[in-house]
């Protein structure tokens, strides 16, 4: 995800189809259903499946632009439940982004196996999920009636677009479920001097032609037997890998040779950025009272950083109506200029200001286009100059290159969001630019930090304080995940984070917040704890599991295949220093011996000791991965089954008068 977009004229997302025959639009229409769906009990082309996509339809039309308004998109699902499994198909998860999309006007029904029908006329709801570990989105959320064995699913419902926001839209063709049968249309807007192009980064499933754009200047492309698309945990972003049809809206004649129309974007975007921070002698002035003559370059920068930070960042205000911003009388900023003077801009323009401010102090310094790679990868050959979709500083400091985005809010001086790291992009100069990549940083940067003071009682129970301390990346994309959320979002928000860490079951409070504000220091939260029956009675020896805070690890990669490159988002050091006081006249009998694997790319280490009445746990696991192939996941995995098995090993103790329970 990419955290900055840039308002234009018009507006796009995601998807558009349409079917000519037999034909069905928004409204409660319904396709015929046939004997042979009704009958069905199974797909040749995808054995054991609980369920497919009989057909799919997206309808999508961007004309109301050009009135005012965003763009609308109609939807159309057939789903035919196969097994018990698919039964779940029930519960329906429309995902969407809010307050730039709108899901309105659902409709849905079951078929029973006999043909009678269920109308579904119970609440919708709106829910946050979790797709995969650590990928969490919005959805509207219903369940329709009566799903047996044998039933079709139907709904169709309604997306009402954001106005006058573009940004790529895309067909997905690709979905969890087998498709049958899939069309697609876009009414594109087509006003001077906009032009719109496509593309399918992915290919195309065997068989389907690509869209073409009808005398009645709508594109539409139709599809068949589409293979089921398989989500796993840590594989890289599902737009990169879908099967899609990529959109993109061009106020030109687009250059289809990839060296001449990056040099002419290069060339455009330079002269478009110099001309809005060329306001030399206002930036002298408003630098000089930043810094002082005397301070060393990189105490220059630091100065200049923070301040720009200073600045509220409209970016990361929540979004509004141009009727309320209106009534906020906030004024465009032009320039650099203006900006100073209304000390409020965007995350984009605060970004240049940082450049201009930089360069009034005497350094060197350039202009950055990168592409975020939360959604995609970058690839120049596409020849889309709207995936370079974040702008970042080149600052040259003592003979080194260093990057800077002061306006991507909460992020520490000297690092890039996560997005914006190990990326392509654009270093922009009067000639056309220079491509670049933006650095990995090492995990060293980036920590969580857990230090535990905990008591366990006769009973088993393990109880006490737990401070947590994040850094970097770690604590920039909480920062930014939670600044809109109040204080009792946030509690338990930390909470959760710290449950998942900790077996089921588990009570956790937090007793003090971290500052949410700030982008330098670390995150730092503080918690009461108590996991119930964590010691475990074994004949007259208790036993105490080695490790408190591995619960996560402890279900990564299991299982032994895998479909695709395995895909960490930065970087990271987790390490625990756990300090367990016994119960009076308890004795530890062993503790596990020191382990360690070390990869180079990941590493592992347990230390355990014993202490007069006390156990000290010290765990660090270190990832500095980014991409993994798939023949490697081997590896990988095998890694992470050592650290399974060795947080699994238990200290063994003598309690004193008392055993054990749980």
């Amino acid at each position: 995800m990419s955290y900055r977009r840039t308002f234009l004229l018009i507006l796009l997302l995601f998807v558009a189809a349409a079917r000519r025959s037999p034909s069905v639009s928004a409204g409660d229409e319904w396709l015929p259903i046939s004997q042979e769906e009704l009958k069905m009990t199974s797909v040749p082309e995808a054995p054991g499946a609980p369920a497919v996509y009989l057909y799919r339809q997206v309808d999508r039309n961007d004309m109301g632009v050009q009135r005012g308004r965003g763009a609308t998109e109609y939807n159309y699902v057939r789903i035919k439940v196969l097994t018990e499994e698919g039964r779940n198909r029930a519960n329906i998860e429309i995902p969407f982004e809010r307050q730039r999309t709108n899901i309105s006007n659902i409709r849905a029904r079951t078929i029973r196996p006999d043909g009678t029908i269920a109308n579904f006329d119970g609440k919708v709801y709106e829910q946050t999920l979790e797709k995969t570990k650590g990928f969490k989105y919005l959805a509207k959320t219903f369940t329709v009636p009566d799903v047996q064995v044998g039933s079709i699913i139907e709904y169709h419902y309604n997306i009402d677009l954001e106005d006058y926001y573009i940004f790529r839209s895309y067909w997905i063709l690709s979905e969890e479920l087998f498709t049958k049968r899939a069309v697609f249309s876009l009414k594109p807007y087509d006003r001077a001097p906009w032009a719109v192009q496509w593309s399918w980064p992915a290919g195309l499933p065997k068989g389907t032609e690509p869209p073409q754009q009808g005398p009645d200047r709508v594109i539409r492309m139709t599809a068949e037997s589409i293979p089921a698309f398989v989500t796993e945990d840590h594989m890289p972003p599902p737009n990169e890998l879908k099967y899609r049809v990529v959109f993109t809206y061009h106020d030109e004649v687009p250059e289809l040779n990839a060296d001449k129309y990056w040099k002419q974007f290069g060339k455009k975007k330079n002269g478009q950025v110099e001309g809005f921070i060329d306001r030399r002698k206002v930036m002298e002035e408003a630098v000089a009272g930043i810094i002082s003559p005397s301070d060393a370059p990189e105490e220059k920068l630091r100065k200049i950083y923070a301040r720009v930070q200073q600045i509220p960042n409209l970016t990361y205000l929540p979004r509004k109506t141009v009727e309320e911003r209106k009534h906020e009388e906030i004024k465009a900023n032009n320039n650099v200029e203006d900006l100073w003077k209304h000390q409020y801009g965007s995350g984009w323009e605060l970004t240049w200001l940082f450049l201009a401010l930089v360069r009034a102090s005497g350094m060197e310094a350039y202009p950055c286009l990168v592409s975020g790679r939360g959604e995609y990868f970058f690839r120049k050959e596409r020849v889309d100059g709207r995936e370079l979709d974040a702008n970042i500083v080149l600052v040259k400091v003592n003979g080194k290159e260093e990057f800077f985005d002061p306006g991507a809010a909460f992020t520490p001086f000297g690092m890039l969001p996560w997005v914006e790291t190990a990326s392509a992009g654009l270093k922009l100069d009067k000639d056309g630019g220079s491509w670049i990549e933006t650095p990995l940083p090492p995990s060293e940067q980036s920590k969580i930090e857990r230090r535990a003071e905990l008591k366990l009682t006769p009973e088993g129970d393990l109880e006490g304080k737990l401070t947590v301390s994040f850094t970097g990346l770690e604590a920039l994309w909480r920062r930014i995940d939670e600044r809109s959320q109040d204080e009792t979002a946030r509690k338990k928000f930390l909470e959760d984070q710290v449950k998942e860490d900790i077996p089921a079951g588990s009570e956790v409070d937090l007793t003090k917040h971290p500052e949410w504000n700030s982008s330098e220091g670390p995150l730092t939260a503080e918690f009461n704890v108590k996991v119930p029956g964590w010691a475990s009675a074994s004949g007259k020896r208790a036993m105490l599991p080695a490790t408190v805070f591995s619960a996560r690890e402890k279900h990564m990669f299991e299982h032994a295949n895998r479909v695709w490159p395995i895909y960490f988002s930065f970087p990271y050091k987790a390490m625990d220093d756990v300090n367990i006081q016994l119960p009076a006249g308890w004795q530890v009998e062993s503790v596990p011996k020191d382990e360690g694997k070390n990869l180079k790319g990941a590493e592992y280490s347990l230390k355990v000791e014993k202490n007069s009445g006390m156990v000290r746990i010290q765990r660090m696991v270190r990832s500095d991965l980014y991409i993994v192939p798939k023949d490697s996941y081997p590896v990988l995995r095998g890694f992470f089954q050592f650290v399974k098995n060795r947080d699994e090993q238990q200290v063994v103790m003598q309690p004193g008068g008392t055993a054990a329970s749980n």
